[in-house]
């Protein structure tokens, strides 16, 4: 029982994780494309506030405060009890929104059409992107060398 419950929850982590960073024109693009859309009460309707963002030093040293972030939460509740929310970057009260629900409809059997239709595709588009800055910061490499002086 344990473990199923850790797997579901690394799964939750990894799609709310996918939303929020998600650019919003390419989440709001492909959530346009879904049609069965559940209907939903507001739990928490979306709000706009900072967080505070810690780091550590080589990633190890004593954390320290690095500064402040805005974002965007919210929650809803669907017609069948399901609880979702949404924590996006920014100020974006739609994006939440879309997060939220996205969140709530992936704890439904809906799930799998949902992943495969908006979850995956913004996964591989989050991910040419990435490939494509590392490709162009690559092709701006230097490489320096040294040659040795003979002093005779």
């Amino acid at each position: 029982m344990t473990n199923q419950t850790e797997i579901a929850t690394q799964a939750r982590k990894e799609w709310m994780g996918l939303l929020a960073r998600a650019p919003d024109d390419a989440l709001m693009t492909l959530w346009d494309g879904i049609q069965d859309r559940p209907s939903f009460e507001w739990l928490r309707s979306p709000e706009v506030g900072g967080v505070m963002v810690r780091g550590r030093t080589g990633a190890t040293g004593a954390p320290f405060n690095l500064g402040e972030m805005t974002v965007t939460r919210c929650s809803v509740v669907l017609q069948d009890g399901t609880v979702g929310h949404g924590y996006v970057q920014g100020r974006s009260k739609p994006k939440a929104e879309v997060a939220a629900l996205i969140d709530a409809m992936m704890q439904t059997p809906a799930a799998d059409d949902l992943q495969a239709r908006l979850l995956d595709p913004l996964q591989q588009q989050m991910q040419a992107a990435k490939t494509t800055r590392a490709a162009k910061a690559a092709a701006t490499k230097v490489e320096f060398f040294t040659l040795v002086r003979g002093e005779d």
